[in-house]
């Protein structure tokens, strides 16, 4: 079962569904936009197209990192790489994207962008739940998510607690999957929002249960609300898992016929993290059916993908970038306390220096008193004589 696990760029509101009105608008905006608005405006058209026409949307956020870097636009090009590890990330380069996010991450590190520096966070815990790295997903997870509910970010955090819903589900704790899920949905659409991917992942649940009926439902709903927003990557999650519950179900006409239809898709959107799970389905129908030579080609297309997407050299370049990333951290830690060290350092200069003044002070008050005594005692022994 594969799963969305979306948080993309913070620079711009969501725009899935934004319409051809809305488009036209953005267009129009563009042809005046100048500077860092032009920037923003190129990065808005990316969430646009991304579940629809990722090559186009590509295109869009590579035209704002140009022009963001050439007007050094920080914040402009940190939301830019930060696109890019999303598109990366639905074709299946998970190093790849992973160093963008990265990339990102430092840049609102610099810019103190706490929205931004969580967002990002949360696209890094979505690649070490796809390599099963739940530890490090969590890790992310949950710091990115605290960070959305200081801010009070209500769609970030609805997609925040999607993602928690998926790592639950990855490690078979369902109840509090569920939990996470219908909170999601429901404040969702409590902010009149639709949001069709909590369902598609309740149908998971399910399928995982044994329940398939049920699967089939949350399925059924999450593709028609998908359709309603031209959610073509939701589409092809359910496409997918629809198409996996009827193989195993042994309704294989039904099977093979969502399968092929959601690896047309794939192919159309560059959403090749969705083929591993949709060529092992392939061929388990093909299987089922007795049909073992084409389950066993299917099955050879299957490791060759899995192997490009989750292969040693992938593991290989996102660990090399994990370690980068927790020297960096140690980095920014030994520099805080570097920076604590120095405060304190001032604080306890300052506070020998006010006991000093304090010292002298007392020491002219009481020198002055001695003196003012000695002249009086001068006088009055003067008087005496």
């Amino acid at each position: 079962m594969k799963r969305l696990l979306i948080v993309m760029s913070v620079i711009t509101v969501s725009l899935t569904g934004f319409g051809q009105t809305g488009i036209d608008s953005l267009e129009h905006a563009l042809e005046t936009a100048k500077g860092d608005l032009k920037v923003k405006t190129l990065n808005e058209f990316f969430r646009v197209y991304i579940s629809s026409d990722p090559v186009k949307a590509i295109e869009y956020t590579r035209a704002a990192l140009s022009l963001a870097t050439e007007i050094d636009d920080k914040k402009g090009m940190a939301a830019s790489y930060n696109n890019l590890g999303v598109a990366y990330r639905n074709q299946g380069a998970l190093d790849k994207a992973l160093e963008y996010y990265l990339i990102s991450l430092q840049i609102y590190t610099q810019l103190n962008n706490k929205e931004g520096i969580a967002s990002t966070k949360s696209n890094i815990g979505n690649i070490y739940s796809f390599k099963k790295d739940y530890s490090q997903a969590m890790k992310f997870y949950e710091d990115s998510h605290n960070q959305f509910m200081e801010m009070g970010d209500k769609s970030l955090l609805i997609k925040s607690m999607n993602n928690l819903g998926n790592l639950y589900n990855d490690l078979k704790q369902f109840d509090e999957a569920l939990k996470y899920y219908t909170e999601a949905y429901q404040q969702a659409q409590q902010k009149g929002e639709t949001f069709a991917d909590p369902l598609n992942n309740m149908g998971n649940i399910y399928f995982k249960q044994g329940n398939y009926q049920r699967a089939i439902e949350y399925y059924q709903k999450a593709a028609a609300a998908a359709r309603k927003e031209n959610d073509q990557l939701v589409i092809l999650n359910a496409l997918t898992s629809t198409g996996e519950v009827y193989a195993r179900a042994g309704q294989f006409k039904n099977a093979q016929a969502y399968l092929d239809s959601a690896l047309t898709l794939s192919g159309q959107l560059q959403a090749f993290i969705f083929e591993p799970n949709i060529l092992k389905s392939m061929a388990l129908n093909y299987s089922k059916q007795g049909r073992m030579r084409e389950a066993y080609e299917t099955m050879l297309k299957y490791d060759i993908v899995k192997e490009k997407i989750y292969g040693e050299e992938s593991s290989r370049r996102i660990a090399q970038m994990e370690i980068a990333l927790d020297l960096e951290e140690k980095e920014r830690e030994m520099e805080a306390l570097k920076a604590k060290a120095d405060i304190d350092h001032l604080e306890l200069q300052k506070t020998r220096m006010i006991i000093t003044i304090v010292i002298l002070g007392l020491g002219l008050l009481l020198g002055g008193f001695n003196l003012f005594y000695s002249k009086r005692k001068s006088i009055t022994a003067v008087r005496r004589q």
